[in-house]
C-alpha cells in the first residue's frame, strides 16, 4: 500500500512547478502525494488538519517560519498517531531549520533529508497572552520588550551580509523605543518574583539569524524552556550584554572554551517548564521572530516530545 504524504506550501515563497518536480525526484513512486496551498486568510491550519484526517504519514511544510509553526501546531495537537513533520525552509528567518541543521536555500536538499527518514523528537512551546482562550504554538522562542523592537528594526538584507553585526546596528534604533519594565514572574508554579528589564526571551531553541545564539543552553528535545532577561541601563551595560551574548556564550564556545553559560547583572539566564508573567502595561511581543502585537500577561509552557521531525 502506498504511503501517504501531504505537502503544505506557501505560494508566495515557492513556485509550484519547481516544488512538484523536486518532490517527484526525491520520493519513490510508492508514495501518494497530496498538495495543499496556504492562503492569506489561513497560513496552514485547515490544510494541516485535512492532511492529518487524510491519514498522511508525513506532512511537509514548505514556506517560512509562520507556515512551519502553523503546521506544527496542528500536528502537535493530533496526539499519538500524529504524522511526522518535514520542513522545507523557504522564508527569511527559517529559525527552526537553522537549529536542526536542515539545509537552507535548496528545496531538493531539504527533501533529500526528509526522504532519508531520520527522525528527531522535539518539544513544542505553547503561549497564551492576556484573555486569549486558546494557546499559540512556537518552535523557537517568544519574547517581549526590546527583543520585539529589535526584530522589527533589523534589516533583513543586512542580517544576510553582516550577521550578528546587523543586530548591533538595530539595537541602537530599538533602544530608543524600549523602556525598562517591572514585571512579576513565576517559574513552574513557584512563588512570584519581581524582575525588571528591557526584554524577556523564552525559548525552545537558541539560535537566530546571523550566527547569533541568544539561548546557549536551549535544546529542542530536553523538555524545558530557557529564559534570557536583559536589563541593561547604560552604554557600558549594553556593551557587556553584547559581549556576553556574542563572545562568552557564542564565539568562545565555538573556539573550544567552557560550555558553562555566562550570566551577568544585565543578562540573566533561567530555565523552567512553565512560566507565568504579569506586566503593568502592554509591551511589544514576538513569536518565532514575527511581530505578534502587544501583551500585558503571558503564560508559556512546554510540550515535551510533541513532534517527530524528519531531519
Amino acid at each position: 500500500m502506498a504511503r501517504r504524504m501531504g505537502i503544505i506550501w506557501n505560494p508566495t515563497k515557492t513556485a509550484e512547478e519547481a516544488l512538484r518536480e523536486a518532490v517527484d525526484a526525491a520520493f519513490a513512486e510508492d508514495v501518494e502525494v497530496r498538495y495543499w496551498e496556504t492562503s492569506a486568510d489561513d497560513p496552514g491550519h485547515a490544510m494541516a488538519a485535512e492532511a492529518v484526517d487524510a491519514g498522511c504519514e508525513i506532512v511537509i511544510a514548505v514556506g517560512g517560519d509562520g507556515t512551519v509553526r502553523t503546521v506544527a501546531e496542528v500536528i502537535a495537537r493530533a496526539g499519538e498517531h500524529a504524522p511526522a513533520l518535514g520542513i522545507v525552509p523557504q522564508g527569511t528567518g527559517n529559525l527552526l531549520a537553522r537549529n536542526l541543521g536542515i539545509p537552507l536555500g535548496s528545496i531538493p536538499k531539504a527533501l533529500e533529508m526528509i526522504a532519508a527518514g531520520g527522525e528527531r523528537r522535539i518539544d513544542m512551546g505553547w503561549t497564551k497572552a492576556d484573555e486569549e482562550s486558546t494557546e499559540t504554538g512556537f518552535l523557537v522562542m517568544v519574547g517581549f520588550g526590546l527583543d520585539a523592537h529589535m526584530l522589527a528594526e533589523t534589516d533583513d538584507e543586512l542580517k544576510d551580509k553582516a550577521g550578528w553585526l546587523a543586530y548591533v546596528e538595530a539595537i541602537g534604533r530599538a533602544v530608543s523605543a524600549a523602556e525598562t519594565v517591572e514585571f512579576t514572574i513565576s517559574l513552574d508554579g513557584g512563588d512570584e518574583q519581581t524582575l525588571s528589564g528591557h526584554t524577556l526571551l523564552v525559548g525552545n531553541c537558541g539560535a537566530i539569524q546571523g550566527g547569533v545564539t541568544l539561548l546557549p543552553d536551549a535544546v529542542p528535545d530536553d523538555g524545558r524552556l530557557d529564559l534570557l532577561l536583559v536589563s541593561a541601563d547604560n552604554v557600558a551595560q549594553w556593551a557587556q550584554t553584547l559581549r556576553t551574548i556574542v563572545w562568552d556564550n557564542g564565539i568562545r564556545r565555538l573556539l573550544g572554551g567552557s560550555d558553562d553559560t555566562v550570566s551577568t547583572d544585565a543578562a540573566q539566564h533561567l530555565t523552567g517548564e512553565s512560566i507565568e508573567v504579569s506586566l503593568p502595561e502592554a509591551v511589544a511581543f514576538e513569536i518565532d521572530g514575527e511581530e505578534a502585537g502587544e501583551v500585558s500577561s503571558l503564560h508559556v509552557r512546554v510540550q515535551p516530545a510533541a513532534l517527530r521531525v524528519l531531519c
